[in-house]
C-alpha cells in the first residue's frame, strides 16, 4: 500500500484523487462564505453569475459546479500523468 492509500490501481487512485479536490473545494468555498454577511453572499453570487451572463441563480450554479469541475480535472489528470 502507498502513500496515503495510493497504490497500483490507477483507476481507484484516480477516483480518489478526484473526491479528495472536489471536497477541498466545496471546504474553501465554505470557509471563504463563512463570515460574509448575506449582502456580501448574494453580491459574489451575482458576480459570478453575470460571468456567464445571468444573475445570482447562474451564480449558484456556477458554485455549485465548481467542486465537480476541479474533481473531474483532478482526476482526468491524474489518470493522464500515471499513463
Amino acid at each position: 500500500m502507498g502513500f496515503f492509500g495510493f497504490g497500483k490501481d490507477k483507476e481507484q487512485d484516480a477516483k480518489k484523487l478526484g473526491a479528495a479536490a472536489g471536497a477541498a473545494t466545496t471546504g474553501a468555498i465554505g470557509f471563504a462564505a463563512a463570515g460574509s454577511s448575506a449582502a456580501g453572499i448574494a453580491s459574489g453570487l451575482a458576480t459570478l453569475g453575470g460571468l456567464v451572463g445571468g444573475g445570482m441563480a447562474a451564480g449558484v450554479a456556477v458554485t455549485a459546479a465548481a467542486p465537480l469541475a476541479v474533481g473531474g480535472v483532478a482526476y482526468g489528470l491524474y489518470k493522464w500523468l500515471k499513463d
